[in-house]
């Protein structure tokens, strides 16, 4: 059987990435499936996500936010595909979204997990942005974004 290649998206038109690390009180497992299986309990609306943790595999999501209290939420859909799953320890996928996320970019998000004492550090590199702007939004984001990971993973919310 032979494994069709791994097409790794060209990002040198798109230099633009950031790095968020962040101590965990999940632990790798649970961190792991979060990222690969259970997107839906910390970051998706339930009932979107099309996703099968496989090299190669593509997978979809929405998330909705409503832009004030009450308001009706708006839909983003996100797409991609698995390029790297190392069990427990990392997860690297490309990642797509449009007009407020990544403008249609094929980005590329990689999520290493490491043992920590009382948990795991997780340290996220988002890279090929188009410009600085989209960047810098994103790096905010994905502060609070794993600040609500931990939180629904672990119970703490």
């Amino acid at each position: 059987m032979t494994t069709d290649p791994i097409r790794v998206p060209d990002l040198s038109d798109r230099p633009h990435r950031l790095t968020v690390e962040r101590s965990m009180i999940a632990g790798e497992h649970t961190l792991y499936e979060g990222w690969t299986e259970e997107f839906d309990r910390w970051f998706a609306a339930p009932g979107s996500v099309l996703m099968r943790a496989e090299v190669n595999a593509p997978f979809f999501f929405e998330t909705e936010f409503a832009p004030e209290p009450g308001a009706t939420p708006t839909r983003h859909p996100h797409y991609g595909r698995f390029l790297r799953l190392v069990p427990n320890h990392l997860v690297e996928l490309t990642w797509v979204t449009g007009r407020g996320g990544t403008e249609g970019a094929e980005t590329v998000l990689t999520v290493e997990l490491l043992p920590h004492p009382i948990g795991t550090h997780l340290r996220l590199t988002h890279a090929g942005f188009l410009d600085e702007a989209s960047r810098d939004n994103h790096e905010a984001a994905w502060q609070q974004i794993l600040e609500r990971q931990d939180e629904a993973l672990t119970g703490s919310d």
